[in-house]
């Protein structure tokens, strides 16, 4: 139950995250100043945050437990989370 719970929350965060973030000027992702967001909460505000502070174009939450691809998109800002729904890494890809 507290998996799909997680996933349900994942979701939700991802549709309101991903809106119209801005781009660097090459369209990729710069992880430079994103370890400040390690233990905050995950929120839409957090998501819309991150996007800010490394130029991405997407934001992909993960969950505890969730599978994720591995391919790499250098435009992708890839968020995990634990199960307190704090921000655990935030990285590019």
């Amino acid at each position: 139950m507290h998996r799909i719970m997680s996933l349900t929350a994942a979701l939700v965060l991802t549709a309101c995250a991903t809106t119209t973030p801005p781009v660097t000027a090459d369209g990729s992702c710069n992880h430079d100043s994103l370890a400040r967001f390690t233990g905050q909460k995950a929120t839409a505000d957090s998501g819309a945050a991150l996007l800010q502070a490394s130029g991405a174009k997407t934001l992909r939450w993960g969950g505890p437990g969730m599978a994720m691809t591995m391919d790499f998109r250098p435009d992708r800002l890839t968020v995990s989370y634990d199960d307190a729904m704090l921000i655990t890494s935030a990285r590019c890809g």
